[in-house]
């Protein structure tokens, strides 16, 4: 008799538990779900394609600075990116501001975009360029903001619509004991953490890129002073005309920050 009961509790919690809970679901209840797998799918997504992302970023700009402060001229930093391309926000900057700088020498201010000076134009360049990185760097961050803001909600809803139907169902029967109660709604209560589920990592994996975007942000911006300093007070490259040759960019002795000779 004993083993009996045994088999049939067992049975019964075999019969609840989240397959149960989709098999009694309608069509609100599933919507809600798959809206919750395609927020989860989207968000580690992003997070994993980003933080793969960064890091080769990271890697690529660490290389890329430790050749600029160590380049013989502009010129050679330039034939180096024209070479192996722009593929970190540094270098992208640093083509830009010494094409403008040599785009201005040789040109002059022939359109309304290139009024001023030259180094008002390449401030202007260099500014346009930090804006298109930023962009860069926070795109699909919006969509974590909206997955960690919205999935609690979305599996509270999930919770409320599952808990009301199940009541309505007890109700129905005519068995309100807690046995009864108790398997519908902890069911219904699956919702809500599959929303805390989901919401959870999106929060985290967005304060995480915010904060390494904001690290990236500020040595770029630093970087850019230091870019406008070397292209102002340089030459126009070598190849846009008969001008001296650009400055040479070494670090400084007993100093870690490189400075114009």
């Amino acid at each position: 008799m004993i083993v009996n009961t045994d088999t049939a509790a067992a049975a019964s919690q075999n019969a609840l538990g989240f397959g149960h809970f989709i098999a009694q679901a309608d069509f609100v209840g599933k919507s809600l779900l798959v809206i919750l797998i395609l927020m989860s799918i989207a968000s580690w997504a992003i997070i994993v394609i980003k933080g793969i992302t960064l890091v080769a970023r990271k890697r690529r700009s660490e290389k890329f600075l430790n050749f600029f402060w160590n380049a013989s001229s502009l010129d050679a930093v330039a034939h180096e990116i024209t070479t192996h391309g722009a593929n970190d926000p540094f270098s992208h900057l640093t083509i830009h501001a010494i094409h403008s700088q040599a785009h201005h020498a040789r040109y002059g201010a022939a359109k309304l975009e290139e009024a001023g000076s030259s180094s008002e134009f390449v401030t202007r360049t260099i500014k346009k360029v930090l804006d298109e990185e930023t962009t860069r760097l926070e795109n699909g961050l919006a969509i974590l903001a909206t997955v960690g803001a919205t999935a609690p909600f979305v599996g509270l809803f999930g919770t409320v619509w599952g808990v009301y139907h199940a009541l309505v169902a007890i109700g129905i029967s005519g068995a309100g004991t807690l046995d009864k109660v108790a398997g519908p709604v902890g069911e219904a209560l699956i919702m809500t953490g599959l929303g805390l589920a989901v919401a959870i990592p999106a929060v985290m994996g967005y304060n995480w890129l915010t904060r390494s975007n904001r690290v990236i942000l500020s040595k770029l911006d630093a970087f850019a002073y230091e870019l406008h300093t070397f292209v102002s007070m340089g030459q126009p490259l070598a190849s846009s005309g008969d001008a001296a040759p650009a400055p040479n960019v070494r670090p400084g002795p007993g100093a870690n920050r490189p400075r114009a000779a």
